[in-house]
């Protein structure tokens, strides 16, 4: 749903925490499988690391369909506990575990399955279990080991033990946090807390670069506390196209610049027109492999490889996805990786669709997150309850939205706003806002002029969409570190 500095280019409808992650050494134990006809089938699958662990779960019925579920199990060693879970209500009796579904996922058809899963504490070594019930009713049968992968949005627990105390304040949001990972449907630090980011996205950078110097960066960084800066670059409208190293250039300097002032940097591939992400696959293989060379040492790089697909199917956009990750991660194995969804990253809504087809066939990688984008004027109860549904099973991540209406023009709707960021605050989904610019047009945090000069501080240069996410975005940020 982002803006040109054109004519309208497109219409849209209207319509816990983990315990202390710290192990240099991460042991993948096998996976559990639990066969039992008729009845259920369930496979524990868990990643271990020092002190803790990710546990994957995925419950297929093989009986007859049943509508509301409860699946039991016992620990084999009792300094094993639940830390957080998800996709399922926890509950933890000594060893005794118990998961109750969630509304979404209470029916499930003959051969229907559902993932859940849960962060873990132990210590010892870790058994699994190796016997389920399903409403009661046991999972018997043989226990096979099986080679074992983290799940697409479980990756493993980052690397980098926690200090024995909380970085000095004043730290930046890079100091404090530093490499990122995803963790179950958050995303995490370096201590494996969730966190939420908040930060903006600058315009087309081939058409406001007077937007994006050192005064606009500090003051970005120091005058409104962001954590994050959003580098859209444009694939086409004048963009990447026109001159590849040229814009590789301009989007590897920002990157450096963000990195200066302790903020992380999402660089994004802004497709757009056309929508089909796989018209600049090769464009994308060509500059994913060259910025991720370039900052493969670094901790602060968030790398969004498909801005708003449209008009295509998500297999489509999975397909890109699944061609364009091993290119970042042959250079870059740790950074989160943000894809697109469909229908300009509304999880298909405003085609129609919702999330359950990403849920239902997710991209196939660690550390990946999916885009949400919305404009507060023109999408509103809908939109909200399909990104609440889609964010208890998927890592989301809000790259981009707007104060105004879809076409990033129009009055501010402060309600609307208010109620999406409260709604992002609560369920720790990070966000950047569109746009950092002096555009003449609603969503531009500027007023027109004011990159022509030397000022960026202070509310005296800001529009009503700019004063509004300042005062939002520069309140204390809560990056727990232990």
């Amino acid at each position: 749903m982002t803006r040109h500095p054109r004519p309208l280019r497109r219409q849209l409808a209207a319509v816990g925490a983990v315990g202390a992650l710290t192990a240099a050494t991460l042991a993948a134990l096998p996976a559990t499988n639990a066969q039992a006809a008729p009845g259920c089938r369930i496979t524990y699958t868990t990643t271990n690391w020092t002190g803790g662990f990710t546990a994957t779960v995925t419950v297929t019925n093989l009986g007859d369909t049943v509508n509301g579920w409860t699946l039991g199990f016992t620990f084999p060693d009792t300094g094993q506990r639940i830390t957080q879970g998800w996709s399922a209500t926890w509950q933890q009796n000594g060893a005794a575990v118990t998961a109750r579904n969630e509304n979404w996922n209470g029916s499930l058809t003959t051969g229907a399955t559902t993932s859940i899963g849960f962060t873990g504490a132990h210590t010892g070594s870790n058994p699994n279990p190796t016997s389920f019930t399903l409403n009661g009713t046991a999972c018997a049968g043989s226990t096979t080991p099986t080679p074992t992968s983290p799940a697409p949005t479980t990756p493993p627990p980052p690397t980098t033990p926690p200090p024995t105390t909380a970085p000095p304040g004043g730290a930046t949001p890079v100091a404090v946090n530093g490499q990122l990972r995803v963790c179950g449907v958050n995303l995490c630090n370096q201590y494996g807390k969730p966190i939420q980011l908040r930060g903006m996205s600058s315009h087309g950078i081939q058409w406001f670069p007077r937007c994006y110097t050192d005064a606009s960066l500090d003051a970005l960084a120091r005058d409104w506390n962001a954590d994050l800066f959003r580098i859209a670059m444009y694939v086409q409208e004048d963009g990447y196209e026109t001159d590849p190293t040229g814009f590789t250039d301009r989007v590897n300097n920002l990157v450096e610049e963000a990195t200066e002032r302790g903020m992380y940097a999402m660089i994004d591939f802004h497709l757009l027109t056309p929508g089909d992400p796989t018209y600049n696959l090769q464009r994308a293989k060509t500059f994913f492999a060259a910025v991720s060379a370039r900052h493969a040492n670094k901790n602060n790089v968030i790398y969004e490889i498909a801005n708003e697909p449209n008009g295509v199917s998500w297999s489509t956009i999975k397909n890109y996805a699944e061609q364009v990750i091993p290119v970042i991660r042959a250079n870059d194995p740790d950074a989160v990786v943000v894809v697109g969804t469909r229908a300009w990253s509304s999880l298909g809504v405003s085609e129609g669709g919702n999330s359950t087809e990403v849920v239902n066939n997710p991209v196939n990688a660690a550390n990946v997150m999916y885009a949400f984008h919305f404009y507060a004027a023109s999408h509103r109860d809908n939109y909200r309850a399909e990104l609440e549904r889609a964010a208890a099973r998927l890592p989301m991540f809000v790259t981009e939205f707007g104060t105004v209406d879809y076409t990033g023009d129009g009055g501010v709707d402060l309600a609307s706003s208010t109620t999406w960021l409260d709604l992002l605050d609560r369920l720790k989904i990070s966000y950047a806002n569109w746009t950092y610019s002096d555009k003449a047009e609603g969503s531009a945090a500027f007023r027109p002029g004011t990159c022509n000069g030397n000022t960026f501080a202070g509310a005296s240069v800001l529009t009503e969409s700019g004063n509004f996410m300042r005062n939002r975005i520069r309140t204390p940020d809560n990056f727990p570190t232990n």
